[in-house]
């Protein structure tokens, strides 16, 4: 985020003295991407940040997968993973579970009652979308209160800790990169501005308010994420203070959110792919979303999406809200998942694409993630798919 931000106490120079009242020195802590060439922000700490006194592995939750063979579209119900009251007890970061995964990305889902552990993803960055329920993101960089619709975007190793609020769970939907997420390239100037045609600016964006300080004596426990031999590990850091003592920071890098009602669709005359509804990007992956929206007004257009074979992608759809046309009959609603393999020719379900002639208005919501490397599933899709997707289209599977 080339987007300047300051908060709290920073001394007048970078690199330079920033005295306490009582006369002291704070520690000043640059958090930079690529290796000093990329965004970066400076933190003023009470303490000193790499202070740690004890660090024993963390049991990360079940990280397997297993790969979509024999290939086939799926159909994951992810409202059957925290059922009952188990939310009560769960937290965001903590009782994730894994739901489809590869080498540049991994989707999770929780529904969380419970304040997590401190916690950094040393591994990349992570989007969050908060499909339902409220709450407090508190960082050393200071809280961002999130609600139903917040995408939370934030930067890799940043300590923080997810507050739910209020008697109904947080429904969070994690996508965690093994890089960098960022707005679209194609959406910016060269030095870093939103640009006229991009679907949402800087006013958009809400950054952490505070600081956000914490006077608590003794030692704290940090989850920490990071690269393992089986490529992701977890350590629990014990460090001599809160980590919560950063007094000002300045810079470019640091979380945010941003709601989806703040997407500005783009439509036309005939349908738009899926470039036009982007909202970030990573390595190996784009994240898009569909709102509702003025559909095509061409006097022979068909509103729906058409049958494609989109080669190199691997196409994950979440479905938070609204009616979904094109899966009309399919069995998919609020909480679903549709994953459709690099592969495999997907498109509406039968009946939909003729439904769609002389629609207007597609009242829709959506948060679709497309990656360049084949996903497998993780536990908690293998826990909650509806066997019966992949023959939909056709109205009977195998031996009938």
């Amino acid at each position: 985020m080339a987007y300047y931000r300051q908060l709290g106490s920073i001394p007048p120079k970078r690199h330079t003295q920033h005295r306490t009242p009582e006369g002291g020195l704070y520690y000043e802590e640059l958090m930079g991407e690529e290796g000093f060439s990329s965004d970066s922000s400076l933190l003023y700490h009470r303490g000193i940040p790499s202070a740690v006194v004890n660090a024993v592995p963390w049991e990360l939750p079940d990280q397997s997968t297993v790969p979509n063979h024999p290939l086939l579209p799926r159909h994951l119900k992810l409202h059957e993973l925290f059922a009952d009251q188990d939310w009560k007890s769960a937290d965001v970061v903590g009782s994730r579970r894994l739901v489809l995964g590869n080498g540049d990305v991994r989707i999770s889902y929780v529904a969380a009652g419970a304040p997590s552990e401190l916690y950094r993803n040393g591994l990349g960055d992570e989007c969050v979308y908060v499909e339902s329920g409220s709450g407090t993101v508190e960082t050393v960089f200071g809280s961002i209160e999130v609600g139903q619709g917040d995408y939370v975007v934030i930067p890799r190793a940043t300590t923080h800790r997810w507050v739910p609020a209020g008697d109904e769970p947080l429904r969070a939907y994690c996508i965690e990169a093994n890089s960098h997420i960022s707005p679209v390239k194609r959406y910016l100037s060269k030095y870093g501005q939103l640009l006229e045609h991009a679907p949402y600016c800087e006013r958009d964006f809400r950054g952490p308010v505070g600081p956000l300080v914490v006077d608590a004596p003794g030692d704290v426990d940090v989850l920490v994420k990071h690269r393992g031999p089986n490529g992701i590990a977890g350590t629990r850091y014990t460090v001599p203070h809160h980590p919560f003592d950063v007094v000002g920071w300045d810079g470019c890098l640091y979380p945010y959110a941003f709601n989806i009602k703040d997407f500005e669709p783009i439509t036309g005359r005939i349908h738009q792919p899926p470039p036009a509804h982007q909202v970030f990007e990573g390595n190996g992956f784009v994240i898009c979303n569909f709102v509702p929206r003025k559909v095509d007004y061409h006097p022979l257009a068909i509103p729906v999406p058409y049958y494609h074979a989109n080669v190199d992608s691997d196409e994950v759809m979440f479905y938070c809200g609204g009616d979904y046309a094109a899966r009309k009959g399919s069995g998919i609603g609020q909480g679903s998942i549709s994953l459709h393999p690099g592969g495999h020719t997907h498109g509406p379900q039968p009946g939909a694409y003729e439904r769609s002639i002389g629609a207007e208005f597609f009242d829709e919501l959506a948060v679709m993630v497309d990656t360049f490397r084949p996903l497998e599933l993780g536990e908690g899709g293998r826990a909650t798919e509806d066997a019966n997707y992949a023959w939909t289209w056709a109205g009977r599977g195998p031996g009938r």
